[in-house]
């Protein structure tokens, strides 16, 4: 994640001092010293781990959280007090907390323990029906919006300000798509990042997952079955949750998402927004060295670019 980088640069020493000491041995210390019930369970890592978080499973059932960084370490009380409140209320599986750890043993911020949900990460190619996908991820984020948001998160740093007005990465994003005037459209991309922020919510704030990705999206035979990681969490404006449609989705899925979001077109136009931040970032960082990347950020910003020019009656 470039941003996120670079919003915890500047404990980059730490960063890398508590990545070096994940591993089995420091969870197996933390659980028997905190948590002995599961003392006798066995610690492996996930096939699959993020960034945010390192994950270990726990026996067959468990699995345990771990924050990377300081940037990621308040995600863990918000998901205790939350997770719990929206779970009854949502159509699909969502992570179930268990118990909070404490710093020890040398790793520095609180962590969690969680009932391991079983499924394998979105892709477009392991995707049995995208259409059928689309619909329900579209249903499971309206139900999302319509819980009460009254007392939520407003968005912020503990999740990177996802729900929040885009502005605050225009600079960022302007930077990306200068450096990349002769690989993009840069006149086509400036239009998208400046419609987006030309438009605002206009509702009350309400529930987003703020991280809506392949990654988080768990498939049991090829059909959506739970949706993970909630660290970037908030009540706020949706619109950065649509940006799946392109990272994720086909044409065909793109269009069962947008009937089934509910979602009008001047929050699309702010996803778009929130898509090309993203990808444009990630295209002006990544070079042939890491090229899948690169590609796929490319195709986003492709796509992102023809759409709004046909929102805009353009060929």
């Amino acid at each position: 994640m470039p941003a996120r980088r670079t919003l915890i640069q500047n404990s980059s020493a730490k960063v890398t001092s508590v990545l070096a000491a994940f591993d089995v041995p420091l969870v197996e210390r933390l659980i028997a010293s905190q948590f002995p019930l599961w003392a006798d369970l066995p610690v492996r890592p996930v096939d699959v781990s993020g960034w945010d978080n390192r994950m270990f499973r726990l026996g067959d059932a468990l699995c345990v959280r771990l924050p990377s960084a300081a940037a990621y370490a308040a995600q863990v009380p918000k998901e205790m007090q939350w997770l719990p409140v929206l779970a009854p209320l949502l159509p699909l599986p969502i992570p179930q907390p268990l118990a909070r750890g404490e710093p020890a043993h040398g790793y520095p911020y609180q962590w969690s323990v969680y009932r391991w949900l079983p499924g394998l990460p979105a892709r477009r190619e392991t995707i049995a029906d995208e259409v059928a996908f689309a619909r329900a991820l579209g249903s499971f984020l309206c139900a999302l919006r319509r819980i009460d948001a009254s007392a939520g998160p407003p968005p912020g740093a503990h999740n990177f300000h996802r729900g929040g007005a885009l502005a605050i990465y225009a600079a960022d994003a302007r930077a990306a798509i200068a450096r990349l005037a002769d690989r993009v459209d840069a006149m086509a991309s400036l239009a998208v990042l400046d419609a987006a922020l030309q438009s605002r919510w206009q509702a009350a704030p309400v529930w987003l997952h703020g991280d809506v990705a392949a990654g988080n999206l768990l498939t049991v035979d090829g059909a959506l079955a739970a949706v993970i990681d909630f660290g970037c969490s908030a009540v706020g404006d949706p619109a950065c949750d649509l940006v799946v449609a392109w990272t994720l989705l086909s044409a065909a899925g793109r269009a069962a998402f947008r009937s089934a979001i509910e979602l009008d077109e001047q929050t699309w136009a702010r996803a778009r927004g929130w898509a090309l931040w993203k990808a444009a970032i990630t295209l002006a960082q990544y070079d042939t060295a890491a090229k899948p990347r690169a590609a796929e950020a490319a195709e986003v910003l492709a796509l992102v670019l023809a759409e709004h020019a046909h929102s805009k009656g353009g060929c």
